[in-house]
């Protein structure tokens, strides 16, 4: 039996090959009622696209570079799913990639892991455009996250509206020793986005700014750094009534810690998270978080990788996307 081709496709959709061609390859040129109906056509006549073909037709791979420090972390599985489906709605297939180090996501930034793709959106944990400005990467390059750099296309997540606003409802409760669970190694002057809105709500409540609520543990992604560090700050007599975690991993980490000494929750210390992560619904209490709106946030990469990909050369844009309180009931 003969296999259908894309001349077949095109007869049967009323388009012409081009058209279809511009379906399969994710070009923005085509309406959304017609790219409907030629993958339409193509589930009823079995059509499967020949990759090899299309790849020396075209001069490219369909297939994209997705980066992430890990999976481990429920953000970043999360993400590199949602990069993925949304990659696929394009016909487009994903190479996954573990860059677990600064040095790492630099080379796959750079193409130097991901020579195979026609483009890489990179999900950074140390990665930022200037770690690369010395250098042109090999194929279009969106950073998804992390700190932005007017070098490249980035979609920024609102950390800083959104820790404000997290802390702000703590504080709207009454709490007023709002311990802030910070990771990585502790150091005298915190930088970023979500401690900048950590000290903003207190500065909007009259709160004065004490360092010795801040907590850290050892790693950025893993429970058990929320579980060392408020662990470490009841050890050190310090008083508090809510604890600001930086994201829901080591918002869970607190929560085991808090439930183990029996402190309760949110009665005696309120707890809230950062990332809006399934697991949040599902831990004991449910977890308040933020939401930095991952659908918008994989909506506007794609978007703008495949535009780079179709040969737009401007500047570097940015893409800011919302943050949301979802209250659960750590903090009710």
């Amino acid at each position: 039996m003969r296999r259908p081709t894309l001349a077949d496709v095109a007869a049967r959709a009323g388009v012409s090959a081009k058209t279809v061609s511009n379906v399969l390859l994710g070009r923005p040129n085509v309406s959304t009622a017609t790219r409907d109906r030629v993958r339409e056509v193509m589930a009823e006549v079995g059509y499967v696209v020949n990759q090899a073909g299309r790849g020396l037709a075209s001069g490219r791979t369909g297939r994209i570079a997705v980066v992430v420090p890990n999976l481990y972390q429920p953000y970043f599985a999360e993400i590199a799913e949602r990069l993925i489906l949304a990659l696929a709605e394009r016909d487009l297939s994903t190479t996954l990639r573990i860059a677990h180090d600064g040095g790492a996501e630099r080379d796959a930034a750079l193409g130097v892991t991901t020579r195979d793709v026609d483009g890489v959106i990179i999900c950074p944990h140390h990665f930022t455009g200037h770690a690369i400005e010395d250098q042109t990467p090999m194929q279009p390059l969106v950073q998804l996250g992390g700190a932005p750099s007017p070098l490249i296309d980035c979609v920024v997540m609102g950390e800083r509206e959104g820790f404000e606003a997290i802390v702000r409802h703590l504080l709207s409760s009454g709490r007023r020793r709002i311990a802030m669970v910070m990771t990585g190694p502790e150091t005298g002057s915190p930088e970023g986005d979500r401690f900048a809105g950590y000290r903003a709500a207190l500065e909007a409540y009259g709160v004065p700014f004490d360092k010795t609520l801040l907590a850290y543990g050892s790693d950025w992604d893993r429970r058990m750094s929320g579980y060392e560090a408020i662990m470490g700050l009841l050890r050190s007599g310090v008083r508090f009534d809510a604890a600001a975690c930086v994201n829901d991993a080591t918002a869970s980490g607190v929560l085991r810690a808090l439930h183990a000494r029996g402190i309760r929750v949110p009665q005696e210390v309120a707890v809230s998270g950062f990332d809006n992560t399934d697991e949040g619904e599902f831990t004991t209490p449910s977890l308040s978080s933020v939401s930095p709106e991952q659908g918008e946030m994989v909506a506007a990469a794609v978007r703008m990788l495949l535009e780079r990909i179709e040969g737009h050369d401007g500047p570097g844009r940015q893409v800011r996307t919302r943050a949301r309180l979802v209250l659960r009931d750590s903090s009710a």
